[in-house]
C-alpha cells in the first residue's frame, strides 16, 4: 500500500508540475497584442534574410533583417538582444514586425499611431509650397520644410522619391489633416545615440567624425549625430597651422582622440575638446627630436615671421628660431622678410637644440658659409684690391672687399694719400681701388690704406715682418765675447 500511496503522490507531483509550467506560460503570453501595437522581445534565430522575435504570445514575431542593418551595412545584434519593434500584420502562425508602421492601413491604425506616437513609414511624393506631400499607408500627409531634417534643408528636391519614417503630430478630420514630422522622430533616435555615447566614451577614446564647420580658432567636428566637439587650430596637426581649411576641410570624416568632456554651464550638452594630431601620430618631440643634433643642415620651411627672427619647420611640429643675428654674414638685418619669405624653403644649420624646453635655435648664414674663413690668407699686407664704397663715418670709410668681407679706411691713413680728393667724394656704391695693410680673421678686422703708400718707406718699416735671429749671428756675438775676456 505504501508503494501503492508513494506512486500515487509521484504522479500527482508530476501533473502539478505541469500545470505551473502552463501556468507559467500563460502568464507570459500577451493574447491582447494587434496590429499596430509596440512590443518588445528578444531574438530567438537569426537567418539569412529574416530575424525571429519571442513576441510574448503563441506566435513569433518576424522582421525583416534589412531594416535592422546600421549604417555600414552590417547586422549589430546576436541571439538573446531585445528589440523595440511594431505589429505590421499577424495571423494564427506568425506576427510580422517592422522598425515602423508601413502598408495600407485603417484610418483608426493611424490615429492610434499618432497617439502611442509610433512611427509610420512614408514616401516623399513630392515638394510643395512650405514642406512636402507625403504618402503614409495609402493617405496622403503634410510634412513642414522645417520637420524633415534636424539641419537646415536647402535643396528639397533631394528629399523627393525617398521613403523615411515618421511621426504623426496631427490627425485631424477622420483623417483628412494628417501633419507630420521627421525631424521629431531623429531627435529621439539621436537622444539615445547620444545617451550610449556618453555612457561608454572616455578621455582618451580614439574615435571617428565629421567636420562640420570651420573657425578661425578651429574646427567643430560631430562625434554621433547633435553631438559636436571641437579641435583647437593647435590641435589640428603637428605642423605649424595658420588656418583651420590647411589641415581639415569642411565634410571631410576624420579620426580623432578625446581629449576632454566638461559640464558647459547653461547647457544640456557638455563642452568636448578633440584633437586631431595626437590620433594620427605620436608626439615629433618625443620620436624625432632625439636624432637631431648642433650642426646638423637641414632643409626646412619659413612657417612664420617675427620681428626678432623667423620660424622654420625642420621637421612636422618641430620648429626652429633663426634669429636676424643669424640670418646674413654680408649684411645687418633689420626685418626678417629682407632675407626670407613665409612658405620658401631655405637651408639651416641646427647651432642648439633644448628637448627639455623644446626650443631649436637655427642658422641661414652657417649654411651659406663663413666668407671670413681664410680671410688672412686671401688677403696679406700690400695686396692691392678693387672694393666697393659702403659707408662713410667721422673716423673713415668702410670698404666691401666681397660680399661679407668689410674692411676700414681710417681717415688718419686716407690723409696720406696723394690725391685726397679721390675718397673725399666716393659714395655708397662707388668702387676704388685700396691696399691691405693688416687683417685679422679673429677678429674680423681689414685695415686699408690708398694703393700708393705701398712704396712708402714708413709703410715698409710698419709693414716688415720681424726677422728672427739666426743661430749664425748669435754664435758670432758669442765668440766676439770670448775674443774679449780673453
Amino acid at each position: 500500500m505504501a508503494d501503492q500511496f508513494g506512486d500515487n503522490r509521484s504522479d500527482n507531483q508530476e501533473e502539478e508540475s505541469f500545470a505551473e509550467m502552463f501556468a507559467s506560460y500563460d502568464a507570459e503570453i500577451n493574447h491582447d497584442i494587434r496590429q499596430g501595437d509596440k512590443v518588445e522581445g528578444k531574438i530567438i534565430s537569426i537567418g539569412q534574410n529574416a530575424v525571429y522575435i519571442s513576441t510574448g504570445s503563441k506566435s513569433d514575431g518576424v522582421v525583416d533583417k534589412a531594416e535592422l542593418l546600421d549604417k555600414n551595412g552590417e547586422f549589430p545584434y546576436a541571439v538573446g538582444d531585445v528589440l523595440s519593434l511594431y505589429v505590421v500584420s499577424m495571423n494564427e502562425s506568425e506576427i510580422t514586425l517592422s522598425t515602423a508602421l508601413s502598408g495600407a492601413g485603417t484610418d483608426s491604425m493611424l490615429e492610434e499611431a499618432s497617439y502611442s506616437r509610433t512611427p509610420v513609414e512614408g514616401k516623399v511624393t513630392g515638394s510643395i509650397k512650405g514642406g512636402f506631400s507625403v504618402s503614409v499607408m495609402g493617405k496622403r500627409a503634410f510634412c513642414p520644410v522645417s520637420q524633415m531634417d534636424v539641419k537646415y534643408v536647402e535643396d528639397t528636391e533631394e528629399y523627393v522619391g525617398n521613403t523615411f519614417n515618421f511621426i504623426i503630430t496631427r490627425f485631424e478630420e477622420g483623417g483628412r489633416n494628417i501633419v507630420i514630422s521627421r525631424r521629431e522622430l531623429l531627435n529621439m533616435e539621436n537622444k539615445e545615440k547620444q545617451e550610449a555615447f556618453f555612457k561608454d566614451v572616455e578621455d582618451g577614446d580614439i574615435l571617428r567624425g565629421t567636420v562640420t564647420k570651420l573657425m578661425p580658432y578651429g574646427a567643430f567636428i560631430e562625434l554621433v549625430p547633435g553631438v559636436e566637439g571641437m579641435a583647437h587650430i593647435s590641435e589640428l596637426s603637428w605642423s605649424r597651422v595658420e588656418k583651420p581649411e590647411e589641415a581639415v576641410k569642411q565634410g571631410e570624416t576624420v579620426t580623432v582622440k578625446l581629449l576632454k568632456i566638461e559640464a558647459k554651464e547653461g547647457s544640456d550638452m557638455p563642452k568636448i575638446s578633440l584633437s586631431v594630431k595626437q590620433a594620427q601620430s605620436e608626439d615629433p618631440w618625443d620620436s624625432q627630436a632625439a636624432d637631431i643634433k648642433p650642426g646638423d643642415q637641414i632643409t626646412g620651411k619659413v612657417v612664420r615671421l617675427a620681428p626678432f627672427g623667423a620660424f622654420v619647420e625642420i621637421a612636422p611640429g618641430m620648429d626652429g628660431l633663426v634669429h636676424l643675428s643669424e640670418m646674413s654674414h654680408t649684411k645687418r638685418i633689420v626685418k626678417a622678410d629682407d632675407v626670407v619669405n613665409q612658405g620658401e624653403m631655405v637651408q639651416v644649420v641646427v647651432k642648439d637644440i633644448d628637448i627639455q624646453k623644446r626650443r631649436i635655435s637655427l642658422s641661414i648664414k652657417d649654411a651659406l658659409g663663413d666668407p671670413w674663413t681664410g680671410v688672412a690668407d686671401k688677403y696679406q699686407p700690400g695686396t692691392i684690391v678693387e672694393t666697393t664704397m659702403e659707408k662713410r663715418e667721422q673716423f673713415g670709410i668702410f670698404l666691401t672687399l666681397e660680399p661679407g668681407v668689410t674692411g676700414l679706411l681710417p681717415a688718419s691713413v686716407m690723409a696720406r694719400a696723394s690725391k685726397t680728393s679721390d675718397y673725399e667724394t666716393l659714395k655708397p656704391g662707388d668702387k676704388v681701388s685700396v691696399m691691405v695693410e693688416s687683417a685679422d680673421e679673429d677678429t674680423r678686422r681689414i685695415s686699408l690704406a690708398p694703393p700708393e703708400l705701398k712704396d712708402s718707406e714708413d709703410w715698409r718699416k710698419f709693414s716688415a715682418p720681424k726677422k728672427k735671429e739666426s743661430m749664425g749671428d748669435m754664435g758670432s756675438l758669442l765668440m766676439e765675447a770670448l775674443k774679449k775676456k780673453k
